[in-house]
This record gives structure tokens, C-alpha cells and sequence, in this order.
């Protein structure tokens, strides 16, 4: 096969020190800060000159054994969030580890912020969570989308889609972020990489959010594409050179399921439409990657308050015990795949089976 071109359009444009300037002291609009004005044009400065000379990663170090170019400088939070991944799956591999299940509150309601209520997703998450706290050698990895509503500088930035030039592109964990030259620093994901790969089990619980997942969610479900195929050494395509990921490629990519093997359930539920539609999404995309649905019980949409007053939807969900008993089914179906899993009872049926069209 030719070796496809590189697509572009347009040559980098980057901001004027005007626009820059007026983005940065933005972060900055609280008088309080007026007394600090001289070291904060110190640190405009500084920063200024970063984003022109693009220093997206100031700090690196050899890459060391075990990549293709030891020599090659890598950012030393990459390595670093590496190596927690590699720990993770360390212990997660270990037979006599506890068996970890990952509970995922998919809202990004907060009763810290506004709203200033709780949402009834992470109600059912923490039913979910006491069901499975109460099983022996069980442990539980509560991850609360919502408190990227309420904790200050924590985001998940969003996908670049490196995936879609090449997939040998797309470095297993991320290697977009942080980005210092654009200001693209404190990204959950370098702490929710491990958190996934130390599971056994992962359940998904959340809202419809007009057809689809929430944002918050849809971030993370996005930044992790890079468990599905993703390239574990940035050396062979010397940091982000599409070409030489297209040439890599090409040659025979092997698609790597960093994730594969673990268990899943999911809870989606809706006020009005579109709790179904969510469930499948999820689902497949689970499913994709290489996870195992814990049976028919351990994929659930539902309603809370049918075109029902928001109002009252939190008593709605206080009079609906049969949801809390779904969700409960759901959870210990979890934990009795994951027991198959380690155990080797589960035998997958598509075993020594080869795709013709991995992706």
C-alpha cells in the first residue's frame, strides 16, 4: 500500500498577545487578586513565551528499558502515569488480591455547587456500593464524575482523536495531556487510567441526559479509546509523528485490548425518553473493548418519575423499591462474573477466535 499523506489544511495560527493576554488575567477577574498584579504579569510573561515556543512538555527524562528507543526523552508525567498503570495491572493480575470492583457515579449533579442537590444516579451508585462492600474480600473503588463540578482545576480534556490519523497514534495511557504550552494541565485522567485497569469489574450508573450520556461522562468514555488498541510506546512514533504512525500502522497494528477480560454492569435510567437507547450505547461500547456484561441483569434501563415534577423526583425514587433491588441484582451479578472470571470458570466462547476486522 502507498504511504498515505499527512492531511492538512492551514499553517498554526497562534493567538496575538492581545487575545493571550485577555484569556489569561480572565482566571484572574477577582479583585483580590489586583495586589498580586505585578507578579501575575511576571507569570503572563512566562507563560506567553511557552505557548509561542509550544513547551508542551518542559519536563522529560530517557525512556528507559522496555521501549523500542531507551533514549528517546519522554515527559516524565507520562512515564510516571505509566507506571502507575503498570502497577495497577500488577495487582489486578494478582490471584490473591481482593476483587475490586470500579463504581462509576456517571452524574455530574452536585449538591456542593449548583444544583445544591444530590442526584439520584449516585443514590443508586452508593446501594450498588454497600451491596458490594458487604460481599468478603471485596473492595470498592467509588469514582464520582460529579466532582468534576465541584473541585477546583480538575477537568477531563477532551479527546483529540489521535486515533483517527493512525492508531498507533494513540498512546496507551494519553499522551495529549497535560499540555503546558496551551495551559491543559490537572487531567483526571492520569488518575483514572489505573483506577480502570485495577478492576475486576466496572459499573457504569447514570442519567439521560437529553438521548445521550453526560458530558462529564461522555469525556471520560471518549479518553478512553486509547485502552482499546492504543500504542504503549510513544518512542515508535517519536512522540506524535502521524506519518511515522501511519508507516507503523500499516506494517500490521495488533490492536492491543488493555481492558479486555474484565466484567461490566450498567444501570441507565431516564425521566422522559431515551434510557434504552443510553443502555445499548454503553453496552456495545464495553463490549467493544474487550469487557464481559455480568448477564441480563447486569444491563439495566429504567424510569424514575415517568413526566413526573422534577421536583419530586427524588420521593419518586424513595416510593420505587424495586428499582434499589435491580440495581442491587445488577451489582451481585457483577461480583459472581468477576468470581468466574478469576476463578476460570468463565470460558469465553469466541476463545483462539481471530477477527478479521479488529479496530
Amino acid at each position: 500500500m502507498t504511504q498515505p499523506a499527512v492531511r492538512r489544511q492551514s499553517e498554526w495560527a497562534p493567538l496575538t498577545r492581545e487575545q493571550f493576554r485577555e484569556r489569561f488575567f480572565a482566571r484572574f477577574y477577582d479583585p483580590a487578586f489586583d495586589e498580586v498584579k505585578a507578579e501575575l504579569e511576571k507569570v503572563f510573561e512566562k507563560s506567553w513565551d511557552g505557548y509561542l515556543n509550544y513547551r508542551k512538555s518542559p519536563r522529560k527524562r530517557a525512556a528507559g528499558p522496555g521501549f523500542a528507543d531507551p533514549a528517546m526523552q519522554l515527559p516524565i508525567e507520562w512515564l510516571e502515569a505509566r507506571a502507575r498503570i503498570e502497577a495497577a495491572e500488577k495487582r489486578q493480575q494478582d490471584p490473591a488480591s481482593p476483587t475490586r470492583i470500579l463504581i462509576v457515579n456517571g452524574s455530574t449533579r452536585s449538591e456542593h455547587t449548583c444544583p445544591g442537590e444530590i442526584s439520584k444516579t449516585r443514590r443508586l451508585a452508593q446501594h450498588a456500593q454497600k451491596a458490594i462492600a458487604a460481599l468478603p474480600d471485596h473492595e470498592v473503588d467509588f469514582l464520582d464524575v460529579s466532582t468534576l463540578a465541584d473541585e477546583p482545576w480538575k477537568v477531563i480534556h477532551p479527546c483529540k482523536a489521535c486515533v483517527s490519523t493512525s492508531q498507533a497514534l494513540c498512546h496507551w495511557p494519553c499522551s495529549c495531556y497535560p499540555n503546558h504550552a496551551l495551559g491543559q494541565t490537572n487531567d483526571w485522567m492520569d488518575d483514572i487510567y489505573p483506577r480502570w485497569v485495577a478492576a475486576h469489574g466496572v459499573f457504569i450508573l447514570c442519567p439521560v441526559h437529553w438521548y445521550q450520556a453526560p458530558a462529564s461522562l461522555k469525556l471520560m468514555i471518549d479518553r478512553l479509546v486509547c485502552a482499546d488498541g492504543g500504542n504503549p510506546d510513544p518512542t515508535t512514533t517519536r512522540g506524535k509523528d502521524p506519518a511515522l504512525a501511519k508507516e507503523l500502522e500499516l506494517k500490521g497494528w495488533p490492536y492491543p485490548k488493555h481492558l479486555a477480560g474484565r466484567a461490566f454492569a450498567i444501570v441507565a435510567h431516564g425521566d422522559a425518553a431515551g434510557p434504552e437507547n443510553l443502555r445499548r450505547m454503553l453496552a456495545d461500547w464495553l463490549t467493544d473493548i474487550g469487557m464481559i456484561q455480568a448477564g441480563p441483569q447486569a444491563a439495566l434501563d429504567t424510569w424514575i418519575g415517568w413526566y413526573r415534577p422534577y421536583a419530586t423526583s427524588h420521593e419518586d425514587l424513595d416510593a420505587d423499591e424495586e428499582t434499589f433491588v435491580q440495581v442491587q441484582n445488577a451489582a451481585l451479578s457483577l461480583a459472581n462474573m468477576v468470581k468466574q472470571i478469576r476463578t476460570g470458570a468463565y470460558q469465553a466462547p469466541q476463545a483462539g477466535l481471530h477477527s478479521p476486522r479488529e479496530k
